[in-house]
């Protein structure tokens, strides 16, 4: 058998073309690139989702006193989300600061009294009779419309001040420094003590009438610990 012939002029060679040879050709390369693909998925490591971290169900029985869950970030980052330019007198992270030295002393929640503050102080817009430079951070002595309420020399003891005024409505116990809270012996003397052991306890007390008073402190406290 001849491979080709040559035409007329016994120039250009045509080849014949073998089909199965195209076909046998067709499938080695189908068979390379089908095991090429097999190594690559052997040799990539397999990526597994990380289980999205969620927040711990709402409570409504969450005690004034105990250790934080909610960090300083994350405290810091929600505020900021909202306000980016908080009132104050001091930087924001340092009256976040404030609200864990002064409430990890005595024994006060400080995440949720933070939350507590964005709630009395508009997130630190102010706007009511409580103003920025009074260091009042939770309305004390602000019990109506036009009344300015007390006022505090530096941030760190309105913070404590507030503190101290939790304090008196969830233990018996004395502060663990000098009282500044002006409030703090009407909560004693109205019999108030150790009557608060839930931040919903505080409803009708803290505020009045006061009905979701605790719950609205305890929802901010939950968007602080999405962050």
């Amino acid at each position: 058998m001849v491979p080709f012939h040559t035409t007329a002029l016994g120039k250009s060679p045509i080849h014949y073309h073998d089909k199965s040879v195209e076909k046998e050709s067709a499938a080695i390369r189908l068979q390379l690139e089908t095991t090429k693909t097999e190594q690559d998925l052997i040799q990539k490591p397999v990526v597994l989702m990380q289980p999205v971290q969620m927040p711990p169900a709402y409570n409504e029985s969450l005690s004034i006193m105990g250790p934080p869950v909610a960090t300083k970030e994350q405290c810091l980052r929600y505020l900021l989300s909202v306000n980016p330019s908080p009132n104050l007198l001091v930087s924001p992270d340092k009256l976040v600061d404030y609200y864990y030295e002064e409430g990890t002393r005595e024994g006060i929640r400080p995440d949720i009294a933070f939350a507590q503050a964005l709630k009395e102080t508009g997130y630190f817009r102010y706007g009511g009779a409580v103003q920025y430079n009074q260091n009042n951070y939770c309305g004390l002595g602000s019990t109506s419309s036009s009344a300015n309420g007390a006022y505090f020399p530096n941030p760190q003891l309105g913070v404590r001040a507030h503190i101290q005024h939790l304090l008196a409505y969830s233990s018996l116990r004395q502060p663990q420094v000098d009282i500044v809270d002006p409030r703090y012996s009407f909560v004693r003397a109205a019999g108030n003590s150790a009557s608060a052991a839930t931040w919903t306890d505080l409803n009708g007390r803290w505020a009045v009438p006061g009905s979701d008073y605790g719950e609205t402190i305890l929802h901010i406290y939950q968007d602080i610990l999405r962050q």
